[in-house]
C-alpha cells in the first residue's frame, strides 16, 4: 500500500503547485492512467499536467469528465501506430533534410537569446559575412561555456578569491590583473607564422607549446586556456584546452521553441508520440557505404554481393547511404567522363532494381564526395548534379540526393552525415602532435574536436572553403544523436560522452561498410571477404 499512497501524494502535490484541486473520481482517473507506464510515471505525469493547463477550464477544481478528455487524448496520440500503418511507420518517420535548408540562428550577447535569421541568405557574401562566421562560431561557444559550473563565479560565495575564480577574463581586461586567469579566444595566425589567441576584445601572443587536452589544435578553433599575466607583458599559458561541452538534453531545455536541426517545432505530445514509436522500431536498420565507385567493376561486384545479402534477410534495411566518391578520378575540369558515368548510375539503378525486397521496402540516400561532380569544392555541397542521375531515378524513383553534409530526423533522433577525408587534412593542419595522455586514437581526436567546438570542419578556410553564409550549416548544436563520418581511413565507431560517432571506412578501397541501428544507437562494422 505504500506505493499507491506515495503516488497519490504526488499526484496531489504537482496539481496544487499548478492551482489544481482534485475531486476523488478524478485522482482515481489519474492514477488509473498513470499505473500504465510504470516506468515513466514522473514524465506522463508532468505531460498530463502540461495537457491539462492549456485547456480552457471553467474552474480549478477538476473532475473525472476533465481528466478524462485529456487522458483520452494522450492515449490516442501514444497509439497512433496501429498494425495497418506499421509496416509504412518507418518509411514516413524517415526525414532528409538538407543542408541549404537549415535554419539560420544569431546569439544576442546583449538579451542572452538566439533568434532566427529572416530572409534569403546570398551565396556570395561580402567581407562582412567572413567576419560574422567568425564571430558567430566563437559567441555560440562563449554563451555555452558561460553556463558551465565550473566556469560560472558563485553570486554568494564570498570566500571565493579573484585568482580561484574560473570566469573568463576578455583579453582586453587582462592589462593590470595579477594572479591565474582563464581566456577563451580563437586561434589566428595575425602574423606568418605567429599564432595569437583573439576574442572580441584584443589578441593576444599564444605559445602553443604547453600542456593540451585532447584533440586537434589548428587554426580557427577556439580554445580556453589559464595562465597569468608577467610583469613583461607575456601571458605564461599553463594548460590549453577546448571550450567544455554542454548536454544536449540542457542545451534543449535552454532554448525550447526553437529548433536548430531542421526549424520544425513538435509539440509535447508529438515528441512524446514520436519518442515511443521509435522505441518500437527495432527492426530498422540504416547501411552506410562511402566511396562507392561506380567506375569500377569489382566496386560493382561487391556491392551487388552486398545487396543480395540484405535481399534474402528476414526484414530488409529500411535505409540504405551511400556517400561518394562516385567515381575513382576526380569529376575535376579535367575530366570528360560524364556521360559514362551517368550510364553507370543507370546500372547501378538497375541493379537495384533486380532486387525487388530493397526497391519495395527500403529507401536509398546518395550524398556526394569531395571529388564527385558539382559546382565547387565548397562547404556546404548541394546534391549531385540531375544529368547524372535521372537515369538511376527512372529505375529508384524514390531515391534521395542529399547534399553534403546532410542531416536525418528519424522520429526523434538527429542524426548528421558528413563525407569528408577531415582526418587526413585534420592531421596536415594540426599546429602541434595531439596529446596521448587520454588517448592515442586519432578518430577520437577527430571527434572530441568537432563536439567540442560544435563545427563539423573546424579547418582553416584557406585549407577547406565554406560558404560564409551557409556556415551554420556545418554547426552541431545542440549535440546530435549520432554523426557518421564517411573518411578514407580505417573505419571507426566511438561513444563519446553518449553520442554515438562511426566511419564506415571506404568501401573500395577496403571493402568495409557500417549497419546502424537508430533504435538502440549500436554500430556493427562490417566487412566483406577479400
Amino acid at each position: 500500500m505504500a506505493a499507491p499512497s506515495r503516488s497519490r501524494k504526488k499526484v496531489q502535490r504537482k496539481f496544487k503547485l499548478r492551482g489544481f484541486t482534485l475531486k476523488v473520481d478524478a485522482l482515481e482517473e489519474i492514477l488509473a492512467y498513470l499505473a500504465r507506464f510504470p516506468d515513466a510515471e514522473d514524465e506522463y505525469l508532468d505531460l498530463l499536467i502540461d495537457d491539462i493547463d492549456k485547456q480552457s477550464l471553467k474552474s480549478s477544481i477538476l473532475d473525472r469528465d476533465a481528466i478524462r478528455r485529456v487522458v483520452s487524448l494522450l492515449l490516442n496520440a501514444d497509439a497512433a501506430v496501429d498494425p495497418s500503418a506499421a509496416s509504412t511507420s518507418s518509411r514516413f518517420a524517415l526525414r532528409v533534410i538538407d543542408a541549404f535548408v537549415i535554419p539560420r540562428f544569431r546569439y544576442d550577447p546583449i538579451k542572452n537569446v538566439f533568434y532566427e535569421h529572416t530572409g534569403k541568405l546570398p551565396i556570395h557574401g561580402d567581407a562582412g559575412d567572413k567576419a560574422a562566421l567568425y564571430r558567430d562560431r566563437y559567441q555560440l561557444l562563449l554563451q555555452r561555456i558561460a553556463r558551465d559550473k565550473f566556469f560560472s563565479k558563485p553570486i554568494f560565495d564570498t570566500k571565493m578569491t579573484e585568482s580561484e575564480s574560473c570566469e573568463i577574463t576578455p583579453i582586453q581586461s587582462l592589462i593590470g590583473c595579477t594572479g591565474r586567469r582563464w581566456i577563451m579566444g580563437v586561434i589566428s595566425q595575425l602574423e606568418e607564422g605567429q599564432f595569437y589567441l583573439e576574442d572580441l576584445s584584443a589578441a593576444l601572443f599564444l605559445n602553443l607549446y604547453h600542456k593540451i587536452t585532447s584533440g586537434f589544435f589548428v587554426e580557427n578553433t577556439v580554445v580556453v586556456v589559464e595562465g597569468e599575466l608577467l610583469s613583461n607583458g607575456i601571458f605564461q599559458v599553463n594548460t590549453c584546452g577546448f571550450p567544455p561541452l554542454e548536454d544536449r538534453e540542457t542545451s534543449l531545455s535552454l532554448f525550447m521553441g526553437l529548433d536548430f536541426f531542421s526549424g520544425e517545432v513538435l509539440s509535447t505530445e508529438e515528441n512524446f508520440r514520436l519518442l515511443g514509436l521509435e522505441k518500437k522500431a527495432v527492426n530498422d536498420m540504416f547501411v552506410v557505404l562511402s566511396d562507392v565507385w561506380l567506375d569500377n567493376e569489382e566496386t560493382m561486384e561487391k556491392l551487388a554481393v552486398v545487396f543480395d545479402g540484405y535481399e534474402s534477410v528476414e526484414v530488409v534495411p529500411s535505409l540504405f547511404i551511400l556517400m561518394g566518391n562516385f567515381c575513382s578520378r576526380p569529376c575535376n575540369l579535367a575530366f570528360y567522363s560524364y556521360s559514362s558515368l551517368r550510364m553507370q548510375f543507370a546500372k547501378l539503378g538497375e541493379m537495384i532494381a533486380s532486387h525487388p525486397r530493397l526497391r519495395e521496402q527500403s529507401r536509398f540516400l546518395f550524398i556526394p564526395g569531395p571529388d564527385d561532380a558539382g559546382p565547387s569544392k565548397v562547404l556546404p555541397r548541394c546534391a549531385l548534379p540531375k544529368y547524372l542521375t535521372e537515369e538511376l531515378q527512372k529505375h529508384i524513383p524514390g531515391a534521395i540526393f542529399g547534399s553534403n553534409p546532410c542531416r536525418i530526423k528519424f522520429y526523434t533522433q538527429e542524426i548528421v552525415i558528413f563525407r569528408q577525408d577531415l582526418l587526413y587534412r585534420m592531421r596536415r593542419s594540426c599546429l602541434i602532435p595531439p596529446s596521448t595522455a587520454e588517448t592515442s586514437d586519432y578518430f577520437q581526436h577527430l571527434v572530441a574536436t568537432i563536439t567540442h567546438q560544435s563545427h563539423l570542419c573546424p579547418l582553416p578556410l584557406t585549407v577547406q572553403p565554406i560558404i560564409w553564409n551557409y556556415d551554420h550549416c556545418l554547426r552541431l548544436y545542440p549535440t546530435p544523436h549520432t554523426i557518421v563520418l564517411g573518411d578514407r581511413s580505417e573505419q571507426k565507431a566511438f561513444k563519446y560522452t553518449g553520442i554515438t560517432c562511426f566511419n564506415p571506412g571506404s568501401f573500395s578501397n577496403d571493402n568495409t561498410f557500417a549497419a546502424y541501428r537508430p533504435c538502440t544507437q549500436e554500430v556493427e562494422l562490417s566487412a566483406l571477404d577479400s
